[in-house]
């Protein structure tokens, strides 16, 4: 990791979402994370804004496809979502229900 914080992070590399770690997060800003399981930073631009502790799509995920966080499903897109794009009740629900 570098010695910069990073803006999100992702658990496994296999995830399709980013968590924002830091407040202030705005459409259009370029942000910078790490892949913890691979010790890697990788750069993403956000479409929206993004609250602390939120997802967004770090891949294209098409409606009705598993969304993978930690490495494990967490439910699945209801629309598509772009790359990106902020990840949440509106676009994912839980595949248990």
């Amino acid at each position: 990791m570098s010695s910069t914080p990073p803006d999100f992070l992702v658990h496994d590399e296999r995830d399709a979402v980013g968590v924002v770690v830091v407040e202030g997060i705005e459409a259009g800003q370029n942000l910078s994370g790490w892949i913890m399981d691979v010790d890697k930073t990788i750069s993403v631009t956000v479409n929206h804004a993004i609250p602390l502790g939120h997802k967004f799509a770090l891949k294209n995920i098409s409606n009705g496809e598993s969304v993978l966080k930690y490495g494990e499903n967490i439910g699945h897109a209801v629309a598509d979502i772009a790359p990106g794009d902020h990840v949440h009740v509106h676009n994912v629900k839980t595949s248990k229900w």
